[in-house]
């Protein structure tokens, strides 16, 4: 497949990275000739530095015979242009731009983006996405890492055990015999920095993160099994008010166990925006960071703070300071990779990362086959995939212990009909089936394969 990306950002490099990895022919394009150089010497991709919103230098990218154009650089109105020209002029079959200007989002202009419009053929919002991701991690407050699959019915959960998890030494295939009836998968172990897809005969060990595929009536339980509290969270600050911190109030007050939310907010116009947007929300106007204004947050009874902010240091800093004056738990917005590390020192329980969760959308939407989600793990070390199971797939009518799957790839869930079936050996995959599937990035590729047809993705 060839693939132009504009925009060699931090999105724009990880969406090469994974597909140059998968031997597509990708042509990164960017103005700033610094980054069009860092992403041809780390990458097997062609650079070419220039505005991506001009034809010519589209036309020199390539776009007359490419299969894709993904427009991610740090303009929407440019990325717009991009998706325009690449459809008008060069006849481009798929486009994808991120937007990030909530006008643009507002679902009463979705008729902008037919092809007789603005040919945009997926929007990717990135502040909806961190919004989503901050939601999942607030409902599954014990786990680091959460994302939804099978529109909701599956759960992927990141979790780190501790010296008292009862499950401790217990070989995987025990689980089986010792919770029968549980549906839920540990498909991915993290253990000293390297991330491996355990075998049934593994242990678990204290400090091991953990990732696994549970059904989502099962999460209290599984959750339990791994000794986790599950305690519901009634009172939630926020700091930040921009529109990530707006959408999560917005989502909370939409809920009907009624949480009580208060934002923290430093610039006093966008508190007053935030203030006249909610409508059960008590907005703060101050630095997040001051402890009498946590204080009068009543931070010391608060279940979670979410640090939201525009800047990471920020984030880090409130999420530490809310924690040592008494909030049970933090989930810190980290847009820096580098930082994450420093999350078990400071004792912050969970992050978020835009890139990750905007690099997972648009991924979902570059998948060959019926791929219906994806998700990228860590820093794109792997990836829970999605899919439906074709007539054309190698894994359609054989059962689960009689297809050689790659070392680095387990099967997580089965969705048939609508229902998430318990996966062992002996079942047999078939037409239609749902499948979620972890797999380390070495292994996407073979992944692909199985779940065939590239040709479909183009349909």
């Amino acid at each position: 497949m060839r693939v132009i990306i504009c925009g060699a950002g931090q999105v724009g490099w990880q969406i090469a990275r994974h597909l140059a990895g998968e031997r597509n022919d990708v042509t990164v394009v960017d103005n700033n000739p610094d980054l069009v150089r860092r992403a041809t010497e780390t990458l097997d991709v062609k650079g070419l530095t220039g505005f991506a919103s001009y034809p010519d230098i589209l036309d020199a990218a390539g776009a007359r015979d490419c299969d894709m154009i993904i427009a991610a650089t740090y303009s929407d109105e440019v990325n717009m242009v991009v998706c325009q020209i690449a459809h008008s002029v060069f006849e481009v079959p798929r486009k994808i731009a991120r937007l990030r200007a909530q006008s643009y989002l507002n679902a009463i202009y979705s008729d902008l983006y037919r092809n007789d419009h603005l040919p945009i053929d997926v929007v990717i919002s990135p502040e909806r996405e961190v919004a989503e991701a901050a939601l999942q991690r607030l409902a599954a407050p014990a786990a680091f890492d959460t994302e939804s699959f099978l529109d909701g019915k599956v759960q992927l959960l990141g979790i780190q055990l501790d010296e008292d998890c009862p499950v401790l030494s217990t070989p995987l295939r025990q689980l089986s015999d010792l919770f029968s009836t549980l549906r839920s998968i540990v498909v991915g172990v993290r253990r000293e920095g390297a991330l491996f897809a355990p075998d049934p005969g593994d242990q678990l060990f204290a400090e091991d993160q953990i990732y696994i595929l549970t059904p989502a009536e099962d999460i209290n339980r599984t959750l339990e099994i791994f000794g986790k509290n599950t305690k519901k969270q009634e009172r939630i600050v926020i700091v930040g008010g921009g529109n990530v911190g707006l959408a999560v109030a917005r989502a909370l007050e939409k809920r009907t166990d009624r949480v009580r939310v208060k934002m923290i907010e430093r610039d006093r116009r966008a508190a007053e925006r935030a203030a006249d947007a909610l409508e059960r929300t008590i907005v703060l106007n101050g630095d997040g960071l001051d402890m009498e204004l946590l204080d009068e947050a009543n931070i010391d009874r608060t279940d979670a703070v979410l640090t939201v902010t525009d800047d990471d240091k920020v984030n880090l800093l409130a999420a530490v300071r809310a924690k040592s004056a008494g909030a049970r738990m933090a989930i810190a917005l980290i847009n820096d990779p580098s930082l994450v590390p420093l999350m078990g020192a400071l004792d912050i329980d969970a992050y978020i990362n835009p890139r990750s969760t905007t690099v997972s959308s648009i991924l979902r939407h570059v998948r060959h086959g019926r791929v219906r989600g994806v998700y990228s793990i860590g820093d794109a070390e792997a990836e829970i995939i999605e899919a439906q199971v074709l007539s054309t797939s190698p894994l359609a009518g054989r059962q689960l212990r009689d297809i050689d799957f790659p070392e680095g790839v387990l099967v997580g869930a089965i969705s048939r009909s609508g229902k998430v079936i318990k996966v062992t050996g002996s079942v047999r995959i078939e037409e239609g089936d749902v499948v979620i599937l972890f797999s380390l990035a070495a292994d996407v590729p073979e992944v692909e394969r199985l779940l065939q047809v590239s040709i479909d993705y183009f349909l």
